[in-house]
């Protein structure tokens, strides 16, 4: 596996509107050999403070590093895909598929569009449904368990619908795991999900916010497990062949395995 220019780790919120500019937004990236550093909104500053980023403005600078040619890994905070009962409700058969179904349900890359403003009647599944790379932890919460401490339903409705927009936009630049395949072609950046709570006891705070710290671990982690050869491991988790087909429609959590 060839090294990557950059390591990104996001934290990210499913709050308010694609165009809001939100604390739960965080992001942190590494160089190879480099430190882990906060990564800041590029909107002009306010008042000399550096503006909160938004989910329009995370998408954006994730598809300019694309098109620079810069090859980064970045792990992004919320799930990828719904489990297979939700696929098996509607009818779906791909990940793809699944995108462009959902975000005719679930339009909230588009401006103005808020979750709280959406019928999620249309398009949902049981919340006591687990994806299997969540039955792998020991806490992950069901994509479908909205508004409960630690759940992560908002982000995943809210951020899906850029992925699809990314891959739509990016083209052949990103490889997203592991619908692409398990192991990223040496050319291309790669978008992956990950849980934060995996990671982030493994490093002091240092005065950072917890939406920070998850930002920062995964980043960190993400580096590390590179510099010290383990990631293409983490890429193949141990799964049977029948498990694998499951998570060729889930996705799968980057760490977990």
């Amino acid at each position: 596996m060839n090294d990557f220019d950059l390591y990104i780790g996001i934290d990210y919120s499913g709050a308010k509107t694609p165009e809001a500019r939100l604390d739960g937004l965080q992001v942190y990236a590494a160089r190879p050999g480099g430190s882990c550093e906060k990564q800041f909104s590029p909107a002009p500053s306010n008042n000399g403070k550096p503006c909160n980023w938004t989910r329009a403005e995370i998408a954006g600078m994730l598809l300019d590093q694309a098109r620079q040619g810069v090859r980064f890994l970045a792990g992004i905070d919320h799930g990828f895909s719904f489990p297979l009962s939700y696929f098996e409700r509607y009818g779906l058969n791909s990940w793809p598929e699944f995108l462009e179904d959902l975000v005719g349900y679930f339009p909230a890359d588009q401006p103005g569009v808020a979750l709280k403003d959406i019928d999620r009647s249309l398009r949902t599944g049981d919340n006591r449904d687990l994806r299997l790379c969540e039955r792998w932890t020991s806490s992950a919460k069901s994509v479908f368990l909205f508004d409960v401490q630690g759940s992560v339903a908002k982000s995943s409705h809210a951020g899906i619908p850029w992925l699809k927009r990314l891959r739509d936009e990016a083209g052949h630049r990103i490889h997203f795991w592991p619908f692409d395949g398990w192991q990223p072609a040496p050319d291309k950046s790669v978008i992956a999900e990950v849980y934060p709570s995996i990671f982030r006891k493994r490093y002091p705070a240092e005065g950072r916010s917890g939406d920070e710290q998850d930002a920062y671990a995964v980043a960190r982690w993400l580096a590390e497990a590179y510099r010290r050869g383990a990631l293409a491991r983490y890429f193949e988790p141990p799964l049977s062949e029948d498990e694998r087909k499951t998570a060729a429609l889930e996705g799968w959590i980057l760490g977990v395995g």
